[in-house]
């Protein structure tokens, strides 16, 4: 960063030059700016990971900063990322970026189809097609109905959706162009639902990410306040009465996960009892609200990347209609998705069963400020919920646990960042596990960022193998 003296600053004004000011304070709405910068100092990792990042990318995005609090993670991610967007593979690269900015726009998350529309410029893609879906070519055009079923409803995918895709003559996919085209589609649904999770901010140089306005007096303007910025002092005094308010959170939680390990070692539920339990847990999570209900409209800049606006998950729950239960046992990304992946995309199924594993397995033994917890059992929990949510059932699973673990505060939030994340707001985040790290939030976004990513390709997969059997 230059440092431009005032007397500097002055001169450009002088000239008429307009000096850009970041809307936000950091990478995050969510996340104070100190802890995230924090960070990369102390971590000789995290610092190596960002150098490769901005070295390959010629970028350092936000999404990136704030993964760093986790950098096995980071690593892990960033090379999917780089394979799926930049290493040889069935679709062109602007083909890749445009479908980028078709999956993100449908949960309206502008941040990364600002992203990916510079980034399809960028590699010659034909900025016609940035003018709406409708300018796109036939085949991109045909993608639309796959992305807005696995965006919202992906239980209602058949292998009739991809017979059309497969067979539309001068416009067909081939196979591994659509194993492709999916896996770009389910990264970027469940990277906008971390993009809301966290809060992340545009950078200064993008839309949304500056202002020309002046400071105002009190050094914030409206769109600070709009933000959620510009009242850290409130922050932390009101975080000071919440710590004694919820002092003990942790307690009961770490209690309640004894008891259940001391309920299973005792006694194992029958199949029937497990299977009723989790058509339970099934309806209960239908019933869940997402984040104050309120119809969010999205901008002309990010609807004409799709059809069909109105088309939700929320539909669905209110119309009451059945989600079929998915028995893992019969179709599974271990047995079945991972060989289909890497078969037809080579490398790929590789690199996302390790990201997969990371975020799943990834644990540092501490539960806010206590240490050597083990907390499989809680990880595990959030995982199956997600998947109980698109109707995915593990067999060997209990899911009364699920009610005893997962408080309401936290499951609203879990449901509306995986199911609407542009609903996601900050009152939300800070609700759940308030006596938790920052880290440990950011955690679990990851947790439910992979786990909807695995549901939504579980059933595209499945799909895909019903085709060809």
């Amino acid at each position: 960063m230059y440092n431009i003296t005032r007397s500097g600053l002055a001169a450009k004004m002088d000239f008429g030059v307009r000096i850009p000011r970041p809307l936000g304070n950091g990478p995050s709405r969510f996340i104070p700016e100190k802890e995230i910068l924090q960070v990369s100092k102390v971590d000789p990792r995290t610092q190596s990971i960002f150098e490769d990042a901005f070295a390959a990318l010629g970028r350092l995005d936000n999404i990136s900063l704030v993964m760093g609090f986790h950098p096995q993670y980071l690593e892990s991610f960033l090379r999917t990322q780089h394979y799926l967007l930049q290493m040889d593979g069935p679709l062109s690269l602007h083909y890749r970026h445009y479908i980028g900015i078709m999956a993100a726009a449908r949960h309206q998350c502008s941040y990364l189809v600002n992203l990916h529309v510079n980034d399809f410029l960028q590699v010659g893609g034909d900025s016609k097609w940035l003018n709406g879906l409708d300018g796109a070519p036939q085949k991109l055009q045909a993608l639309g109905e796959l992305n807005k079923i696995l965006a919202h409803r992906p239980w209602l995918l058949t292998k009739a959706h991809i017979e059309h895709l497969l067979k539309a003559e001068e416009h067909s996919w081939s196979l591994a162009e659509l194993i492709h085209a999916v896996v770009l589609l389910t990264h970027y649904h469940s990277l906008a639902s971390f993009t809301f999770g966290c809060g992340i901010t545009p950078e200064i140089h993008s839309d949304g990410g500056h202002t020309f306005r002046p400071p105002s007096l009190s050094q914030y303007c409206v769109c600070d306040i709009a933000n959620g910025n510009g009242h850290g002092h409130l922050e932390e005094r009101r975080g000071n009465h919440q710590v004694s308010e919820v002092s003990g959170e942790v307690e009961v939680l770490m209690e309640r996960m004894k008891q259940l390990q001391e309920c299973r070692d005792e006694e194992e539920a029958s199949q029937e009892e497990m299977a009723t339990r989790f058509e339970r847990e099934k309806t209960e999570s239908m019933l869940v609200a997402t984040a104050e209900d309120e119809e969010c409209v999205p901008s002309r800049d990010v609807s004409r990347h799709f059809e069909d606006p109105s088309y939700g998950y929320k539909d669905f729950s209110r119309r009451g209609e059945h989600v079929p239960t998915f028995r893992v046992q019969d179709y599974s990304w271990e047995d079945h998705g991972y060989s289909l992946v890497n078969r037809l995309y080579p490398d790929v199924g590789q690199l996302l069963d390790e990201k997969f594993q990371m975020a799943y397995n990834l644990t540092y033994n501490t539960m806010a400020m206590h240490k050597d917890v083990d907390t499989t059992m809680l990880r595990r929990a959030i995982w199956n919920y997600i998947h109980c949510m698109f109707g995915i059932r593990y067999d060997d699973y209990d899911y009364g646990e699920i009610n005893q673990l997962l408080d309401r505060s936290f499951k609203v939030y879990i449901k509306t960042m995986v199911c609407s994340p542009e609903k996601t707001t900050k009152r939300m985040y800070e609700s759940f596990w308030r006596q938790f790290q920052h880290s440990e939030k950011v955690h679990v976004n990851l947790l439910l960022m992979e786990a909807r990513m695995q549901a939504e390709l579980l059933y595209a997969l499945r799909a895909i193998t019903r085709y060809m059997t």
